[in-house]
This record gives C-alpha cells, sequence and structure tokens, in this order.
C-alpha cells in the first residue's frame, strides 16, 4: 500500500528497520536539543504529514529502546492518526525517569504502525450472551 507523505524536516522518511519490524521510527524535528526533566513532557515535532487511506489509522507508540535507556515514553500511548488528519505528526513525549533526559536533533523518538479498522453500527440490546468469564475483570482470570 502506498502512503502520500509530506516531509518538511531535514531527516529520512520514516522506515522500517529490519524486514519483520511492524513500526517505523518517527524522529524528533528539531534544531537543537530539548531536554526534558524528571516527570516532564513535551510536544516534539516530527516535519511529517501523511494522507491515509479511508479504513487504516496510524498507531503511535513508545520505542523500547528509548524506555529502558533514558526513560522517555508517551502519555498518550498508543496515540492514533485518523485516516482524514492532514496536520504535523507531533509526539507527546514524558520523561519518567529520576533525572533531566535530552533528545538530540534527529533522534528517533517513537514508532509508527499502520493498522486496517472496522467500523461498527450499535445494535442496542437487554442483555449479552452469556460467556464463562461474564463480568469478570481487572485480575479476575487468576494470574
Amino acid at each position: 500500500m502506498q502512503v502520500k507523505i509530506i516531509n518538511q524536516s531535514p531527516f529520512p522518511l520514516p522506515q522500517y528497520e529490519t524486514l519483520g519490524s511492524a513500526g517505523l521510527d518517527l524522529r524528533a524535528n528539531i534544531s537543537t536539543a530539548i531536554t526534558l526533566q524528571s516527570l516532564e513532557r513535551q510536544l516534539v515535532p516530527t516535519g511529517l504529514f501523511i494522507e491515509l487511506p479511508i479504513g487504516y489509522e496510524a498507531q503511535v507508540r513508545p520505542r523500547s529502546g528509548l524506555a529502558i535507556k533514558k526513560g522517555l515514553g508517551l502519555v498518550n500511548s498508543p496515540g492514533t492518526i485518523d485516516s482524514d488528519y492532514r496536520g504535523e505528526i507531533k509526539i507527546i513525549l514524558v520523561n519518567l525517569s529520576n533525572g533531566p533526559q535530552t533528545v538530540e536533533p534527529g533522534e528517533r523518538i517513537a514508532q509508527m504502525v499502520i493498522a486496517k479498522y472496522e467500523r461498527i453500527e450499535w445494535a442496542e440490546a437487554e442483555q449479552l450472551s452469556e460467556t464463562e468469564r461474564g463480568a469478570g475483570g481487572f485480575g479476575s482470570t487468576g494470574v
């Protein structure tokens, strides 16, 4: 599937790092390094604009390497980019470490997975079918 993209950053287009990669790495489109203090969050631009076909979304997820090495994650995860959104993709980074963390220009800060989705129609009902689990949630199925 081809997806239209505008890249207003000086960095390369997102790419799959390996044949089995599900996500495309997104880079920080910043001209100078930024430092996030502990528990600080910041909206970081990517310089990317995309046009997804109807029936698809882009899910923005954290990068595991950034999480373990620097304690950086995403506040809204996974974030959804709808097919009709045409604005710049921006990443809400959060520093979950105990100290300040620096993000460099062009650093890979998140990953984007393209996923197909289904739209539904509600069918109001008086009751739902029985299952073994029933209404059990939050640890009800054991350890």
